[in-house]
């Protein structure tokens, strides 16, 4: 058993934007818990948590690492995460297992696009947030500048709770112990700022503090819990992880007040499917069933596939059986790990809060819940809305022979990453590996490279188009066939309608009387389906149509699934060309950076590529964020054209927004194409 409770137990994720020095600020807290002898740097390769080859090829993270170390009487385990958006589904998956949130904010370079980001996600996932301002030692840096961005961007909740000393090779803290002098700021007025905030959330406390004028710390816990649970405070530490300047203090604010599993806000788990699923409040305690969530998947090569989780009720054991989801046939627990980097140790036992792992159970996925009895069957995690990957290599064999070996290897990219994904397009035959930038595909192709030794050629994949209609229509077809013996028949009436855009296809059975057996109506939707995966205007798959089927014609001997299957098809087919259909492009919400001086050009460059720019915003003193919407298909060569502008000094990412129509002259151009490839065929 584990000889510490559930009370000593903090659990933080590393989260904030790329070069704010993360997995440095990871090292140093390990090395100032004691936990390692010798501090590694990003820059040698032997940090803990940058341990993959490719990282130390890259000098920075590139996937999640979990941690763990011990101070003050606290088991803190720990989780850092990638910082760059191309990255960002390992980010966002660490949020899944952790109780806070430290935001590292790179003190150089102020608040940053993932900053924000991981700011709102934090809070969407009801998570205790701390900010930490890293390098505050660099030259020419405006931290009281900064703090007041960060308030004014994040709230009059964003505190300080200790400040730079002696020209921030120190911090003096303004919490336990408010006494000395800071870099700016009073250290007394911080500390009363802190105690005014705590107080709000508890009125018998603030009667008193406002009748005394005075409360000790030790009586500001349970408040103090409830302001970050409530997000009504969001301290702020300073640190320099090169330095070790504010780590001390920093580790003891995670052992004294980050909340530890019972004090966190409970996790989001519901149970049941679809409108029947109800919220589900999972409990802190190692003596009821276990409940566990798979936040992270790695496919070793040599190890099989490692399932990473995070112990939320119960106690996992060495030797026990546990359920994957809804699987009725559980697995034996053979070896239980706990995870420093890539060092793996056999544990005997795990307690809430703990991160473990387990090896070679190949039905668990990312997102799993394992559990130890079927009164836990169909709970769930209430799901992260991961960015869709939009930007795409179209991927063949470079040896013949190798078809299979790129299949199983694409298999286990988006196993292991949620943010990729790996397309098939059902008229270019293309496969499609699609990721969140230009570094995330390089990543993953050097990846296929070095670990499955997997030589892959790429080409720029055709844009995923869409189909839709924009009125109703009907489609009717008989199906019949006879070759003397045993013939087919099948005959469908159907309407078609449009949907709102994004609402994807609706199925409706509405035949009465028994015209179309019941059996057979699952081969009319077959049917139905073949027709939308290649539509009438470009052969792209149709999408935000509901589909009635509503009357037909069987025959005792004659009518089978194939029959119907093609009657659904060609009566789709009919619909579909009567209802106007149009072609719809994605297009991509975008976020460029860069130098402020270039902000014209850039948002020209935009404008030309049928682009609408909803915003700007200055991000510091140099630098500028840019927001727009833009065709996905006039993107191509835009990381190029970016440097070319900015001088190298811009950075852009995607999220997927919504499809809308294409221009008419684009749709007839695209028409007459996709009718010379089948004149072709």
């Amino acid at each position: 058993m584990s000889n510490y409770p559930v009370e000593a137990i903090r659990t933080v994720a590393l989260v904030g934007h790329g070069d704010s020095g993360k997995t440095t600020l990871a090292e140093a807290l390990l090395f100032k818990s004691g936990a390692i002898t010798v501090a590694g740097t990003v820059e040698r390769g032997d940090t803990v948590c940058d341990f993959d080859p490719l990282e130390r090829e890259y000098l920075h993270s590139l996937g999640s690492a979990v941690a763990h170390f011990r101070h003050g009487g606290a088991e803190v385990r720990l989780i850092d995460t990638p910082g760059y958006h191309d990255f960002i589904g390992q980010a966002l998956a660490a949020l899944t297992a952790v109780e806070t949130a430290l935001v590292v904010v790179n003190a150089q370079n102020g608040i940053e696009l993932s900053t924000r980001r991981m700011m709102d996600w934090a809070a969407e996932r009801s998570l205790c947030r701390i900010i930490v301002v890293n390098k505050i030692d660099t030259e020419r840096v405006d931290l009281p500048g900064l703090l007041a961005q960060l308030r004014e961007t994040f709230g009059k909740e964003v505190l300080p709770i200790n400040l730079p000393a002696g020209g921030a090779s120190r911090v003096v803290d303004c919490f336990f112990n408010p006494a000395g002098e800071a870099d700016f700021l009073s250290v007394a007025e911080a500390h009363q700022a802190l105690v005014d905030q705590v107080v709000e959330v508890d009125e018998a406390l603030m009667a008193r503090y406002l009748e005394q004028g005075e409360v000790r710390p030790d009586e500001l816990h349970a408040p103090f819990e409830r302001a970050l649970r409530d997000g009504h405070l969001i301290p702020l530490c300073f640190v320099s992880a090169r330095t070790g300047a504010g780590v001390p203090e920093l580790l003891d604010v995670l052992a004294k007040l980050a909340p530890n599993p019972t004090e966190g806000n409970p996790p989001l788990f519901y149970k049941g499917k679809g409108a029947e699923a109800v919220p589900f409040r999972s409990v802190p305690d190692p003596d009821r069933h276990v409940l566990a969530h798979v936040f992270k998947v790695v496919i070793d090569p040599f190890v099989g596939k490692l399932g990473v989780f995070r112990v939320h009720q119960g106690t996992v054991r060495r030797d026990s059986l546990l359920f994957v989801g809804d699987g009725k046939k559980p697995f034996k627990v053979g070896h239980l790990l706990r995870l420093q980097g890539k060092r793996y140790e056999e544990v005997d036992s795990l307690i809430p809060g703990d991160f473990g792992a387990v090896t070679k159970v190949d039905e668990i996925e990312f997102d799993s819940v394992l559990h130890d009895s079927h009164d836990e069957d169909q709970i769930f995690l209430m799901p992260l809305a991961f960015p869709t990957p939009m930007q795409g290599l179209a991927i063949e064999a470079k040896r013949h022979g190798d078809e299979q070996r790129i299949s199983e290897v694409l298999h286990r990219l988006p196993a292991e990453d949620p943010c990729v994904r790996v397309e098939q397009h059902p008229t270019t035959h293309e496969t499609v590996l699609l990721g969140m930038g230009e570094l995330h595909l390089r990543y993953l192709l050097d990846r296929m490279a070095m670990t499955y030794k997997l030589e892959v050629q790429t080409r720029p994949p055709r844009v995923p188009y869409r189909e839709t209609i924009t009125r109703p229509a009907e489609g009717h077809n008989r199906h019949k066939k006879q070759t003397g013996g045993a013939g087919q028949f099948g005959e469908v009436f159907l309407r078609i309608e449009p949907l709102a855009r994004g609402a994807g296809f609706l199925f409706v059975d509405e035949v009465k009387g028994g015209v179309i057996p019941g059996q057979f109506i699952p081969s009319v939707e077959k049917g139905v389906r073949a027709a939308l995966a290649a539509g009438p205007v470009a052969g792209c798959p149709v999408e935000d149509v509901k589909v009635t089927v509503y009357d037909g014609k069987s025959h005792s001997v004659d009518s089978k699934d194939v029959a119907f299957q093609a009657a659904g098809r060609k009566a789709m087919l009919e619909a579909l060309r009567a209802a106007r259909p149009i072609v719809l492009e994605p297009v991509v919400a975008i976020e460029i950076t860069a130098p402020e001086a270039k902000l014209g050009d850039l948002t020209a460059d935009l404008t030309g590529r049928r682009g609408q720019v909803t915003g700007t915003e200055p991000l510091s003193q140099s630098m500028a964020l840019i927001r727009g919407q833009v065709p996905l298909a006039e993107l191509e060569g835009y990381a190029g054209r970016l440097k070319s502008i900015t001088a190298g000094q811009g950075a852009y990412a995607l999220l997927f927004s919504h499809y809308d129509a294409v221009p008419q002259d684009v749709q007839q151009r695209m028409a007459a194409g996709y009718q010379v490839e089948l004149e072709e065929e």
